[in-house]
């Protein structure tokens, strides 16, 4: 027996209704209303049944002679189901794997969540206009989401056998830290910590790995807002094997410890440093230059004990630093031993980093940290769906997941549009509506799918997704 149809066997219990019984025949359900009786010639208990119906995933229980309503005219978005069904598709056996009795209703939640602020209560209005491409059948209450949230947040193998599979498809990873706000008394890792604009307020710290080979997420991590960012480094990383791959850091994660510990584990990483950092002070020859969005850079490379120190100057960046500098002068915030100090190194950027190749690559690679950074903004849109659901960490850790598969759905779509050239006039969520715009309608006997406008078959011929049928697109 399917686990779906243990929990409806259970709920039927809590509802004082006995002696059902459940046999499964194929992949069928059949619900019987099963008692004993006293065989007073056979002196024992024998067991009656009689036979109530078939039990439908969707539809709950078929009771026996009903006939079901014919032509009755049920339609259903699509498009845009058959779109987040592909981009999700080469995760599912994952969840599948990892979390065996819940992937349904993880995969739906994830999907629906991927157009903005869905809280719980509306999942299943949500999923319930979206054509089920998968046939999945996902059971979408409040209750029921409401423990997959808190049985995936304690199951973390089940979680790490979706992030080993990304971080082994990729070679150059970035790893940044943000946080988010919540004043849950019942959450332990909502601890006061310093947030980017220096503000003391209860915070969930979030650390999150991407790839900058596919400009896909790989791993997230939720941690309390007390702990600081090399202590979330350390942790993160000796979960995962990062042997062999590029880490591209942010400079706050920067201390010789990181650069010992880094190597240590066999990662290649490219780590700037503070700009009080005294490797500064090391003499480093400006001897070749690179063009980034018209920028011109100067760098030069010096070796030093076991990594190198790549220096990096912005032209642009130093004549806006020097400007902002004497204007501080001016306003007294300031004074002239302050002035020199700082326009020694306007524009300037120092990079650690144990690879040694020409700085072109390194520059390259560092600047992949937008990648994270503008994951981070679109994954915040997600965060704010289940805050009053969210009642312990575990429910932290399952609803941080979950917003995880959201926002690889997205980078999925953002990565076809930016194949078909079109990521700088639709978003995602853009494509999203206008494939919504197709509908499938059942019929009960027979079913179809509605005609596609010409804007959305001139979209599918450029994206090449091929995902109506040819009768629908001729």
């Amino acid at each position: 027996m399917e686990q779906w149809a243990k929990e409806w066997r259970e709920e039927q219990r809590a509802k004082g209704v006995k002696c059902l019984e459940v046999k499964m025949q194929g992949n069928n359900h059949y619900v019987y209303h099963s008692t004993s009786y006293w065989d007073k010639e056979l002196k024992k208990p024998r067991k009656t049944s009689k036979y109530l119906g078939k039990l439908d995933q969707g539809k709950g229980l078929i009771k026996s002679g009903t006939r079901q309503p014919q032509n009755i005219r049920n339609i259903t978005e699509y498009g845009n189901s058959m779109l987040l069904s592909e981009m999700i598709k080469d995760l599912s056996p994952l969840l599948r794997k990892g979390f065996p009795d819940c992937w349904r209703e993880i995969s739906a939640l994830a999907m629906v969540r991927v157009t903005g602020n869905v809280p719980l209560k509306r999942v299943n209005d949500a999923w319930e206009k979206l054509y089920d491409a998968e046939d999945i059948k996902p059971h979408l209450n409040t209750k029921k989401l409401s423990k997959v949230l808190h049985t995936v947040g304690i199951n973390r193998a089940g979680q790490n056998i979706i992030f080993n599979e990304l971080i082994d498809l990729s070679k150059q990873l970035v790893y940044d830290l943000s946080s988010v706000f919540s004043r849950s008394i019942n959450i332990s890792q909502a601890e006061r910590g310093y947030n980017k604009d220096k503000i003391q307020v209860p915070q969930i710290n979030l650390a999150l790995l991407c790839s900058a080979d596919s400009g896909l997420p790989t791993m997230i991590r939720s941690l309390p807002g007390s702990v600081k960012d090399i202590s979330t480094l350390y942790h993160s990383i000796s979960e995962l094997n990062l042997r062999g791959k590029i880490l591209v850091l942010d400079r706050g994660f920067f201390s010789i410890d990181v650069v010992k510990f880094l190597g240590g584990k066999h990662i290649c990483y490219v780590l700037p440093t503070r700009r009080n950092s005294h490797f500064y002070d090391t003499r480093i020859h400006l001897t070749g230059h690179l063009y980034y969005h018209n920028r011109l850079i100067r760098y030069g490379k010096r070796k030093s004990d076991k990594f190198y120190l790549y220096l990096f100057e912005d032209q642009d960046l130093m004549l806006e630093e020097r400007k902002t500098l004497y204007k501080r002068l001016d306003d007294g915030k300031i004074n002239k031993n302050k002035l020199r100090e700082r326009m020694k190194k306007a524009g300037k950027i120092l990079i650690l980093s144990n690879m040694d190749v020409d700085g072109t690559e390194i520059y390259e690679l560092y600047k992949g940290r937008e990648t994270v950074e503008k994951m981070f903004d679109t994954y915040k849109t997600v965060l704010e769906a289940d805050k009053i659901y969210l009642q312990d960490d575990e429910s932290v850790f399952g609803h941080v997941f979950i917003s995880f598969l959201s926002l690889y759905i997205h980078c999925k779509l953002e990565q076809i549009l930016k194949k078909g050239e079109l990521n700088r006039t639709i978003t995602p969520v853009d494509l999203l509506f206008k494939y919504g715009k197709i509908y499938h309608v059942d019929l009960g006997d027979q079913s179809m799918v509605t005609e596609v406008p010409k804007k959305v078959r001139d979209l599918e011929d450029i994206l090449g997704l091929n995902i109506f049928p040819k009768v629908v697109r001729s």
